[in-house]
């Protein structure tokens, strides 16, 4: 499977299948991360009026065919199998930092790949689908937190691959030595 074998389609997180999934997105974040460092959004919190949030589903029977129970999950129609999903929230204009000036901006939040799909482009096609819905949106940086431990350290590759740099703490979050906070400038 390549990116070219999914598509994105916005969410509105009622189904069972993606709830598995993103049950798995929060299990893997309080494994891996100490309680007040979980940044991880529930189902209920995806679901805030500035978030958008999309799954990414496998378009191609053969790729499906065989995928284990590590979060290849079957939507409702089960034609089509999860394969990933991101999110994009909306921020404040109150984050002035030295890499994003206040201005319209937001941030990235649940990206996730399952695990059998990993390492095919998933996550890069994911990330840059974001980016592009954020320039659509007129926003001006893009930003993200994300786990400082080793389990994270293929995300922070791909986001300073995809241009994004550290950054200080931005809206509400707190410096914390667990997280790294990313941001990239788009306009």
């Amino acid at each position: 499977m390549s990116p070219a074998d999914i598509c994105i389609e916005k969410d509105d997180l009622r189904g069972e299948a993606i709830a598995n999934f993103l049950q798995q997105h929060i299990d893997d974040m309080r494994a891996v991360s100490p309680p007040e460092s979980k940044h991880a959004l529930d189902i209920e919190g995806l679901r805030a009026p500035e978030i958008t949030f999309w799954t990414a589903y496998s378009i191609s029977a053969k790729a499906d065919a065989g995928k284990g129970s590590d979060g290849g999950k079957r939507d409702a129609a089960g034609d089509r199998q999860i394969v990933g999903c991101i999110a994009l929230k909306e921020l404040p204009r109150l984050h002035a930092g030295k890499s994003c000036p206040p201005a319209l901006e937001g941030e990235i939040k649940s990206m996730r790949v399952a695990e059998s799909f990993r390492n095919r482009g998933i996550a890069k096609a994911l990330v840059a689908f974001v980016i592009e819905q954020a320039e659509m949106r007129g926003y001006q940086c893009l930003s993200l937190e994300t786990g400082s431990m080793p389990f994270f350290k293929p995300a922070q590759a791909l986001y300073g691959k995809m241009g994004f740099a550290e950054c200080p703490p931005f809206a509400n979050y707190k410096q914390d030595p667990n997280s790294l906070f990313l941001s990239k400038r788009l306009f």
